[in-house]
Formats: structure tokens, C-alpha cells, sequence
């Protein structure tokens, strides 16, 4: 209980933890090294459930110090492979901090981080190394029954511009760099400004997509818009960082706060309870694909919040958000990797859907209206704005997406006995 009370009591000491504004366009890594500054000796990262058994690693804590300590490393040792500043360098990862701190050391490194998923096959793998242009990828050397980097290692025989291969942990194949090894060597850098990153819209290794650090923290500040993360919380989640929906719900929030980041990954019973009890103020984040079952599950009285994240299309049953004593609800609607519109429970949401034009929004970064089609003057729902600034990746260069643009999300929502559908 006194752990409980006294993490609670930190609170007001760490008002001042969290990045600037400025700090924060500097990219996901400029947070880092800024919140290293202001709170060293505070949580960053943390792993949870058995890691050990899922990639031979035990769970590590990372305070911000020590995470800034390694990114810059890392940064450094990638630096040293002398690539072009702004290429392209594949991230495959489960999740954990080990994703988190190679996500920021390529960022620090001044190349484009490319998050792809981890359930990729080697054919997917390869059709993603291909259209992102892929000239450096970093992973791991376990993940359950999988050995990624010796994926990895195959598919590069079919990419001749595939010239770095780089994983953390065990089982690492030869003509593949230890991450663990370079991470051991003394010398940092400071980060250099962030080029942005690329995602892939709807896992399509056929469709990476741009978006710039400006688009990315502005993403992130509409979302925290709803409800700040504060410093002293706990981002506990069950979504991996290799989309605009992991990001900027857990990574990307987690340092704009200068709060901690906890994942649960992969999904294991007695990982995540144990991961709840942990005497911490918490924000927990899932997919509404576990909702139902969530709701049999009681809550400690150290979550804060619950956040609710739902991919586009997606109904929302206003009846299935009654008032109660429990956190605060948010839930938030994905519109693939172009837009993440939180809210303040399903009630708000489903409100801002219905009625853009009332919603409080930060009309500045995000802007959202019905088109108007002629024959239907509610037509399908569009956005415009930094936030969503987004463009499908070229071969060569870096788009420049326009944010005055009004673009059409695909969806239309309509209401019917109670029930809003996207």
C-alpha cells in the first residue's frame, strides 16, 4: 500500500518532466534525450510477462538515463555504416523496449524508421523490403518458434540493395550485426532531427506510407488532447508499435508526457495481471477485440484509465457505455494509418462521429467534416490537417502531403437505433 500512495505522491514533482513543444517536433528521439534531462532516474520502458521464454531475454527496466544512454549508441553504430542521412531502415518486432529504443536509434541516427509487422511471412517480408526500398533492417533473433534474423538473413539474398542486417538477443546468424554488441560499445551522438517515419496502411507490405515528425507529433497531441498522459502514469498496453495506432497511443504519448511505456507482449494471463498490480497510477490500452473479455476482469483502483482502440470500419453500441465508478473511459477510432480521433468514452466519440462540425477539436492539427457529394450532402466522413498529413512512399525522395487537402476516409457513419457505425 505505501508503494501505492507514494507513487501517486510524485505526481506534482514531475509536472515539469515532460518535453517542450519544441523538443517534441524534434522527433520521438528529441523526447527522449529531453525527458533524459528532466527526469533521469524515471521509468521509460518496461518489459512485461515471460520474456525469457519468448525470446531468450529476461524483461528489462529501462529508466530514461539508461534508455538514452543505449539509443545514442546504437545511433552511433548505425552512423558508422555510413548510409545516406534519410534512408530507409526496416524495424521487425514483436514489440517490447528492445522495438522501442531500435525504433529511436534509427530515428537519432537521421535515417526513416519502417515499422513492419511482426506477423509478416517471408514473402510478405520481402514484398515490404522491396516497395519501402529497405537498405538496412533491424529485428530479433527469437521470437517464440520464429528466428527472424534468420528470415531475414534469407530474404536478403533476393534484395541487392539490402546491405545492413542488424538483431538483438540470441540466435544471431552469421553476415548478421549483434545489436548487443554495438550497444556495449562506449560513445554516443546527439539525435539528430527526425525525417519522419514510414508505416504500412492496413499491413500491405505493398503500401508504405509516409508521414513527417511534424505529422507524427501532431497526431500525437490531438490524441492526448482528450485526456493528457501525465508523468507520473503508466502507459500499460497490449498493441505493438509497428503502426500509427501503437505508436501514438503508447510510444509516442509515453514521451510526449515523459511518462513510462509497459507492453505486454506477447499476450500472456498471468504476465498482464501481474503487470496491472503493480502499485502505479496506469492508462491501460487494448484492442476492442478483447473488450468483452476485459470487462470480466476487475480492475486494481491504480488504473486511471481504460483506452479502448478501434480500427475503422467499427460500431460503436452506445448502450454498452453505461456510467460507472470504474476509470475513465477513452476510446479511440483508426482510420488506418491516417488518423487516430480519441474521445472521451464511446458516448463522445460516437457524438464527434455523428456531428464533426460541434466537436471540440484542435481544428488546427485536425479538421473533420462530411463531404459534400451533390446528391448526398452527408456524404462519407473526410479529415484535413497535420495530423493526418500523410502520402503513399515513392521509390526515391520524400513526398510532401498536403495539409489543406480534404481526403475522403472511406467511411460513412450513420446512426441507427443507438447505434453508431463507421
Amino acid at each position: 500500500m505505501g508503494g501505492g500512495l507514494s507513487a501517486f505522491a510524485v505526481a506534482e514533482r514531475n509536472a515539469d518532466a515532460a518535453p517542450d513543444a519544441s523538443a517534441r517536433s524534434g522527433g520521438l528521439s528529441a523526447s527522449l534525450f529531453a525527458a533524459a534531462q528532466a527526469g533521469p532516474q524515471r521509468t521509460a520502458l518496461r518489459d512485461s510477462g515471460d520474456r525469457a521464454a519468448w525470446c531468450g531475454r529476461p524483461p528489462i527496466t529501462w529508466t530514461y538515463a539508461a534508455a538514452a544512454e543505449i539509443v545514442g549508441r546504437l545511433a552511433r553504430g548505425i552512423g558508422a555504416w555510413r548510409l545516406p542521412a534519410g534512408s530507409r531502415v526496416g524495424l521487425w518486432f514483436s514489440g517490447g523496449a528492445e522495438s522501442a529504443l531500435a525504433h529511436l536509434a534509427v530515428e537519432a541516427a537521421g535515417h526513416l524508421p519502417c515499422p513492419m509487422p511482426a506477423l509478416w511471412d517471408a514473402g510478405q517480408l520481402s514484398a515490404g523490403i522491396a516497395s519501402a526500398g529497405l537498405v538496412a533492417v533491424l529485428t530479433e533473433g527469437r521470437r517464440g518458434a520464429r528466428r527472424p534474423a534468420e528470415d531475414l538473413a534469407r530474404a536478403a539474398m533476393g534484395h541487392f540493395g539490402l546491405r545492413f542486417l542488424a538483431a538483438f538477443g540470441p540466435g544471431v546468424p552469421d553476415g548478421v550485426i549483434s545489436l548487443d554488441a554495438m550497444a556495449l560499445e562506449r560513445g554516443v551522438v546527439a539525435p539528430a532531427a527526425s525525417r519522419g517515419l514510414v508505416t504500412f496502411a492496413a499491413g500491405d507490405p505493398g503500401r508504405p506510407v509516409y508521414r513527417s515528425a511534424a505529422a507524427l507529433a501532431a497526431a500525437i497531441d490531438v490524441h492526448l488532447d482528450a485526456v493528457p498522459v501525465t508523468a507520473d502514469e503508466r502507459i500499460l498496453t497490449l498493441l505493438p508499435a509497428h503502426d500509427l495506432r501503437g505508436l501514438v497511443t503508447g510510444l509516442g504519448a509515453a514521451l510526449a508526457a515523459g511518462g513510462s511505456l509497459e507492453t505486454v507482449i506477447p499476450f500472456d494471463e498471468a504476465g498482464f495481471r501481474a503487470a496491472l498490480m503493480r502499485p502505479v497510477p496506469t492508462r491501460l490500452v487494448v484492442p476492442s477485440l478483447i473488450e468483452g473479455a476485459l470487462a470480466a476482469l476487475p480492475l486494481p483502483w491504480t488504473v486511471r484509465a481504460l483506452h479502448v482502440v478501434h480500427r475503422a470500419p467499427a460500431r460503436t453500441i452506445l448502450a454498452s457505455f453505461p456510467e460507472s465508478a470504474g476509470p475513465r473511459r477513452l476510446d479511440s477510432l483508426v482510420f488506418d494509418e491516417d488518423a487516430v480521433l480519441t474521445r472521451l468514452g464511446g458516448r463522445d466519440l460516437a457524438a464527434t462521429l455523428a456531428h464533426p462540425e460541434r466537436a471540440p477539436l484542435p481544428r488546427a492539427l485536425l479538421d473533420l467534416a462530411f463531404l459534400d457529394l451533390g446528391d448526398d450532402p452527408d456524404g462519407p466522413l473526410a479529415y484535413r490537417g497535420l495530423a493526418c498529413a500523410t502520402a503513399l512512399l515513392p521509390r526515391a525522395g520524400i513526398p510532401e502531403p498536403d495539409t489543406q487537402a480534404w481526403r475522403n476516409s472511406g467511411y460513412q457513419p450513420t446512426r441507427s437505433g443507438g447505434i453508431e457505425a463507421a
